[in-house]
C-alpha cells in the first residue's frame, strides 16, 4: 500500500520514522507488494525508507504572529503539497501533530476521498476545544499518546485508539554513548542540560535567560544541547561572552543521560527529561503579540506536558515574564542534589511514568493502521 506522512517539525519526523518501521514489519507482503512511503518530514523518515518531498525546517512557525507573518509561504507549501497528494493518490494520508497545517491537510484529504489517519493528536485540548468536533468530521481515524486524550474526545462522542505514547519506544531504542563526556571535551564535573528548543525562535527569545543564570553555579559544567537543523552560526553568536558552555548537537538523550538537571523549553523535551528522570526546569518565552493571544485561548491549566498527564505542578513552568536569570537560578537551585525540590519532582515523575505505561506504541500504531487499511480487502 502506499503511504503519506506529513511531520512538520523535529519530533514528528522522529515518531514517523518509528511509525514507518512498525508499518513495514505488518505491510510487508501481506498485501501483495512492498509499502510505499512518501513524506513531509526530515531526515530520520528518509532513513526509514520515505520519498521526502519536503523538509520540515522549512515550516517550523512558533507563534501566532510567526504564523502570521509567514502566511504566505505556508499557503503556498500548503498548496505544493496538497497537488503533490492528489498526483500520488496514497491509500491513507498519515498526519503527525502539526495541527494549524495538518487539519487543513485532513479536511483536504477528506473532501478528495482519500482516506485520513492521525497520529499523535493536535493539542485541541488545550485551547478551542470544539476543534475535536473537525477531527472527528475528517479524521477516519485518530490514534493518541496521552492518557487524558481518551476521556477528552469521549466527550464529543468520538473514540479514539490511545496506543500509548512513542518516547518510550525513541528512550528503550536508546544505547548511551560511554564516550560522550570524552568526545565532547565535558569537564568530569555535575552537569546542567540546557535545552533551548530546536526552532530559531525558541532559541532567540529562552537561551539568552538561560546562558546568564548559568554565571551563578561555578561548580557545574553547562552543556547545551544543539540542532543541526539550526545553523551553528545562531548559537555561536550567543555564546561569545559564555566560553564555560560546552556545545553537543544532536545528543539530547545522552547528554540527559549524563546530566544532574536540566533548563528545558516546553515541548516534547520536557517529557523525555522527565522519563529519563532528570529533574528540570521548564522554560518558555515567545512574543508578546503571541502570549496575549495565547494567554486568552489556553483552557488548560500547565503548558508542560509532564504537569499536564500528573494534572498538578511536578515541574516549575517559568513562563514570559517570569522567564528572567534570577527566577531560572532560585528553580534550578531548588532541584540540585540534597534539596527537597528535587526529591518531589523524581517522586512525581514516578506517578507520570506509571499512567503512560510501557514502550510498543509505534508497533501499535502500526499493527493498528494495517490493520484498519486491510480488513476490508
Amino acid at each position: 500500500m502506499n503511504y503519506y506522512l506529513i511531520a512538520g517539525e523535529r519530533s514528528g519526523d522522529l515518531h514517523g520514522a518509528n511509525l514507518i518501521k512498525a508499518i513495514r514489519q505488518y505491510d510487508s507482503g501481506s498485501t501483495g507488494s512492498e509499502p510505499v512511503f512518501r513524506a513531509y518530514g526530515g531526515e530520520q523518515m528518509e532513513a526509514a525508507g520515505a520519498v521526502l518531498v519536503r523538509h520540515y525546517r522549512e515550516m517550523a512557525f512558533m507563534g501566532f504572529l510567526e504564523v502570521v507573518k509567514n502566511l504566505g509561504t505556508i499557503r503556498r507549501i500548503m498548496h505544493e503539497c496538497q497537488a503533490d497528494l492528489l498526483a500520488n493518490r496514497p491509500d491513507v494520508l498519515i498526519l503527525i501533530d502539526y495541527a494549524g497545517f495538518n487539519l487543513r491537510m485532513a479536511r483536504f484529504a477528506k473532501k478528495h476521498g482519500i482516506r485520513v489517519f492521525y497520529y499523535i493528536s493536535p493539542k485541541v485540548w488545550a485551547w478551542n476545544q470544539r476543534r475535536a468536533l473537525k477531527i472527528k468530521a475528517t479524521v477516519d481515524k485518530l490514534f493518541t499518546i496521552l492518557p487524558f486524550e481518551t476521556e477528552f474526545f469521549a466527550k464529543y462522542d468520538y473514540k479514539v485508539e490511545y496506543v500509548g505514547n512513542p518516547l518510550l519506544d525513541a528512550l528503550a531504542d536508546f544505547h548511551p554513548n560511554p564516550a560522550f563526556r570524552k568526545e565532547n571535551g565535558i569537564q568530569d564535573r555535575p552537569v546542567i542540560a540546557l535545552l533551548p528548543g530546536s526552532r530559531h525562535q525558541e532559541i532567540t527569545s529562552i537561551l539568552p535567560a538561560m546562558l546568564e543564570a548559568t554565571r551563578q553555579f561555578p561548580g557545574y559544567q553547562f552543556v547545551l544541547g544543539t540542532v543541526s537543523n539550526l545553523p551553528d552560526s545562531l548559537y555561536k553568536g550567543m555564546l561569545t561572552n559564555f566560553p564555560h558552555v560546552v556545545c553537543v548537537s544532536d545528543a539530547a538523550y545522552d547528554l540527559l543521560h549524563i546530566a544532574t538537571a536540566a533548563l528545558v523549553t516546553s515541548g516534547t523535551a520536557t517529557l523525555e527529561t522527565a522519563l529519563l528522570n532528570i529533574p528540570q526546569v521548564v522554560c518558555y518565552k515567545t512574543t508578546g503579540i503571541s502570549y496575549a493571544i495565547a494567554k486568552n485561548l489556553i483552557a488548560v491549566p500547565f503548558i508542560s506536558l509532564v504537569n499536564l498527564i500528573a494534572d498538578q505542578e511536578v515541574v516549575k513552568e517559568l513562563i514570559q515574564n517570569d522567564l528572567t536569570p534570577e527566577r531560572i537560578m532560585v528553580e534550578l537551585r531548588r532541584i540540585l542534589p540534597g534539596e527537597v525540590g528535587r526529591d518531589a519532582q523524581l517522586a512525581g515523575y514516578a506517578e507520570v511514568q506509571q499512567k503512560m505505561g510501557g514502550p510498543g506504541a509505534s508497533q501499535r500504531a502500526g499493527q493498528l493502521m494495517v490493520a484498519e487499511l486491510t480488513k476490508d480487502r
